[in-house]
Order: C-alpha cells, then structure tokens, then sequence
C-alpha cells in the first residue's frame, strides 16, 4: 500500500447535510459527532429548535401583517367612497386574503415552488388562520357602536380598527398553534424554505 493510499484509508467519512439552512452549520467528522448523552446536552440540543408557541407567534404575525394592510385598505377605501357596512367589510376581507396569501406566494415563488404547488401550499397554510381573523376583526368593528360609520379622519375609526385587529390575532394564536403541532397551518410552509 502506498503512503498516499494509507493516508486516505485512515481520513475519516464526512456525511452530507440537507441544503436548507444548512449552510451556516460546521459539519463534524463521523467519529466525533455523538447524540447528547448527558441532560445538558439534551436540553442545548432542544433549544436549537424553535418553540411551538414561537412558531405559532410567527406564523399569527405573518397572517396579521397580511390582513392588516388588507383590512385598513379595505375600510379606508369603503368609508371614503362612503359605501354602507356590508360592501365595506366584503372588500376589506377580499384585500386581506389578497394580500396575505401574497405575502406567503412571494418567498415560495423566490425559492423557485411552481405556481400550482404554491398556491395550494399557500391555500392549505394559511386559509383557516386568516378566516379567523377576518370573521374577529369584523365582529368586533361591526359591534362596537359608531366604528363603521366613523370617517378615517375620526379617532374612533382608528382606535375600533387596532382593537379588531390586536383582538383578531390573539384568536388566531390558538389556531396557528393547533394547525402547526398537528404538522399543518405554516407548518407546510417551513417545511419548505427557510425563514
């Protein structure tokens, strides 16, 4: 044998990791890498993966911020064109899960998923999350007395909306939460690209 051949027999095997956010990560050689023995090790090993109620906080964060600039177009446009309650709410529902589904299409789009297979993941992640929101934040403005007949130039308009929308997103909290731990909701979306 060789020195060059004897050299080569003795270098130690590196395994491949999936290319995902993995590009960041030291890769070990085979006979150093071990499965955490003690429960420190265990626990640091643990807290490399986010929570589920961060994962959740995340995912109601995304759907907020989509049916939010939805929302606040969609009242801003139906109560200076001085539409009554109902075509109001239908335009600023439309425009919220215009925008949202938007905002979860766009990085699939970018890390090159095919229409069909983004809308349907898109679809699937976030459909139930921001119905939720909707169905809350609408309830609560068409509630509270004055909100909807409010002009944008009027506190009361403003202050209905952020109370709606905070309120709208403490609902969809327990959704996304349910949705993500069952492998759903933005579950499916994690699952391919990375945030």
């Amino acid at each position: 044998m060789t020195r060059i051949e004897s050299t080569a027999a003795t270098l130690p095997m590196i395994e491949e990791q999936p290319a995902c956010c993995a590009g960041t990560q030291k890769q070990e050689p085979h006979h150093q890498r071990h499965e955490p023995q003690s429960a420190h090790e265990h626990h640091a090993a643990a807290q490399d993966k986010p929570s589920l109620n961060r994962t959740a906080l995340m995912a109601t964060l995304h759907c907020l911020s989509g049916c939010t600039i939805g929302e606040v177009l969609g009242m801003v446009i139906g109560t200076a064109l001085g539409w009554s309650n109902w075509p109001t709410v239908a335009l600023a529902v439309a425009l919220a899960f215009l925008i949202g589904y938007g905002m979860t299409l766009q990085p699939l789009r970018k890390a090159g998923m095919a229409w069909g297979a983004a809308l349907g993941l898109a679809f699937a992640s976030d459909t139930l999350s921001m119905g939720t929101m909707e169905l809350v934040d609408n309830a609560i403005m068409l509630v509270i007395p004055g909100a909807m007949d409010a002009g944008i130039s009027d506190p009361l308009f403003w202050g209905s909306l952020i109370v709606s929308l905070i309120l709208a997103g403490a609902a969809a909290f327990p959704v996304n939460r349910w949705l993500i731990a069952q492998g759903k909701g933005h579950a499916l979306v994690h699952s391919h690209h990375c945030h």
